[in-house]
């Protein structure tokens, strides 16, 4: 929520400045009169539940949303009048400061008339020594008034937790724009113990590319049995097939094979064997004649077997029985859950429990050009500790998949998030719309 205060001498004047800077969508939280005309307190994307969450306990005074808009006026203005204090203290320091200068100099100019310049080693007080006596306070103060401009510009919509900064909450909520869970956001912001709201982001960023656990190598040159579990729709057989593309591009079409589990559902193989024909591959599905352990016995002397599996919930038939297998097989299956990064974050979380007694290895994320943003998935992986082996953002086949790198994808999730705020951006300033005013 963003609030913001406007002088003008007329009621008209003020919301002529409201409709040009703040736009149709800007609600008009507090008006009254003061020396000179007219104020206006208003806000975009104001929500009266954050808005209470804000104010704490004093919200439980406001008795009606027009009380509750004026209580968030005054509480910008309070911290605006504090931000005013805290910018005169610093010009009273340097003035301070300036007029101690000049003291010394005439002290200086008068002794080498006096003593022709005996004395000169000594520090004279007040100062070029005494430079250092401002330079904590310095400090001290623009750190207090870079976190009240960021309080006073970003309008927290939680309340501030005990011994938690403006640029801590403003970095937080930063953090959960970029989609991580309102936790973890709060969890990274608290380890940024001072600065600028921008430090505060680059630190965050880093901590995320060290957080996000990407393999060295490909399975296309490492080899061995790998299985994509996950719910229907999430991408694994158009994943798979990739991946077999790109396997046969690079090393040929002889040394690799595909495998299915899915026997529950009608002609549910039909796509991977669409693969199979195209890419000269054998195709063999596991099913009441044929276990996965006898499958991968025969295919042993296969470079790369890619498994594909039924997207089974907990309440389908063969859910236990699939997932089992994958989990008892002695031939070592890597079993990968494939995430789409346009789920919520709770559906990622329910999907990996349904998931993880297969003995999950990693994740693939697909789909990754259809979100808005990214932080979803990186916090998803962050907190479950999977990590990313591929990632896909489009149809395209073997064009659209990619070896997962944490600096790529973390760059890739800042990149998006400054997209939609742009956009948004320019979504608010194009309405020509008079703002509307709470009732």
């Amino acid at each position: 929520m963003k609030v913001k205060r406007f002088f003008a001498k007329s009621m008209a004047e003020a919301l002529k400045q409201v409709s040009e800077q703040m736009g149709p969508d800007a609600v008009i939280l507090s008006n009254r009169r003061v020396d000179g005309g007219v104020e206006i307190v208003t806000a975009l994307d104001y929500d009266e539940n954050m808005a209470r969450q804000s104010l704490g306990e004093q919200a439980s005074e406001a008795t009606n949303g027009a009380r509750l808009a004026e209580m968030q006026a005054e509480r910008h203005r309070r911290l605006e009048e504090e931000l005013s204090r805290s910018r005169t203290r610093i010009r009273e320091v340097r003035e301070s400061r300036a007029a101690r200068g000049r003291g010394y100099a005439e002290a200086t100019f008068t002794g080498l008339d006096e003593q022709a310049g005996e004395g000169l080693d000594d520090p004279a007080p007040g100062g070029i020594n005494s430079n250092a006596d401002y330079s904590d306070e310095f400090a001290r103060m623009r750190a207090e008034i870079s976190s009240l401009r960021d309080l006073v510009s970003g309008q927290r919509d939680e309340p501030e937790k005990p011994g938690t900064s403006a640029v801590q909450q403003r970095l937080a909520e930063r953090l959960q724009e970029f989609g991580l869970s309102p936790d973890l956001a709060g969890s990274l912001s608290r380890r940024h113990k001072g600065g600028k709201l921008d430090d505060g982001w680059k630190q965050s960023l880093k901590m995320l590319v060290t957080g996000v656990r990407t393999p060295r190598q490909e399975w296309l040159d490492v080899g061995g049995v790998y299985a994509l579990v996950g719910p229907t729709g999430s991408g694994k057989t158009t994943t798979i097939g990739k991946l077999a593309a790109r396997y046969v591009l690079k090393h040929g079409a002889d040394s690799l094979a595909l495998v299915t589990t899915d026997r529950y559902r009608v002609a549910a193989h039909e796509q991977l064997f669409v693969f199979g024909r195209i890419l000269n591959v054998p195709v063999r599905v596991v099913d009441e004649s044929n276990t996965l352990d006898d499958i991968l016995d025969e295919l042993s002397d296969r470079h790369l077997v890619l498994i594909d599996t039924a997207g089974l919930t907990s309440s389908d038939k063969g859910y236990q029985e699939q997932l089992s297998e994958l989990a008892r097989s002695h031939h070592g299956i890597r079993t990968h859950l494939v995430v789409s990064a346009t789920s919520q974050p709770r559906i990622m979380k329910s999907v990996w429990h349904c998931y993880k007694m297969a003995g999950l290895t990693g994740c693939v994320m697909t789909k990754i050009d259809e979100a808005l943003t990214l932080g979803e998935s990186l916090g998803f992986v962050m907190e479950t500790g999977l990590p990313v082996a591929y990632y896909t953002d489009g149809q395209k086949i073997p064009g659209d998949l990619h070896h997962a790198e944490a600096v790529p994808l973390v760059r890739l999730a800042a990149e998006r998030l400054k997209l939609l705020q742009r956009q948004a951006s320019a979504e608010g300033i194009s309405g020509t719309e008079r703002p509307r005013e709470t009732a």
